[in-house]
C-alpha cells in the first residue's frame, strides 16, 4: 500500500505545471506532462514491490524520509521519491519528490 502526502500531491502538480510551461526547453503539451507525471506515480505506487529499501544519502533527502525510490526518466533527469517504510504493515509513506537538479549533494 502507498500513501501519498499532501506535500508529494502538490509535487506532482507542480511538476504538471512546469512541464507545460518550462522555458528552457520546448514545454511537453499537457497530455505528454499528464502521462510523464503518471509514470512518475506509478514508480511511486511500485514501491511495495520493491525486494529492498534504499536509504537517502542526500541531507535535502533525509529531512522528508529514511528510504528513496529513484525513477530514472531519461539519460539527464532522475526523480527522487522519499518515502518512510513501514516494514510490518507494508506501507510506503511518500513525503517528498525532487529530481537530481533540485538534489544538493552533501
Amino acid at each position: 500500500m502507498v500513501t501519498w502526502s499532501e506535500e508529494s500531491k502538490q509535487d506532482l502538480e507542480d511538476i504538471l505545471y512546469a512541464l507545460i510551461t518550462w522555458e528552457k526547453h520546448k514545454p511537453l503539451t499537457l497530455e505528454g506532462a499528464r502521462a510523464y507525471i503518471k509514470d512518475i506515480r506509478k514508480a511511486g505506487d511500485s514501491i511495495p514491490k520493491l525486494l529492498s529499501h534504499t536509504n537517502t544519502t542526500y541531507e535535502d533527502h533525509r529531512a522528508y524520509g529514511a528510504k528513496v525510490c529513484r525513477y530514472k526518466r531519461n539519460p539527464k533527469t532522475t526523480w527522487y521519491i522519499i518515502y518512510n517504510w513501514d516494514e510490518v504493515n507494508k506501507i510506503a509513506y511518500i513525503n517528498k519528490i525532487m529530481n537530481n537538479y533540485m538534489t544538493v549533494s552533501t
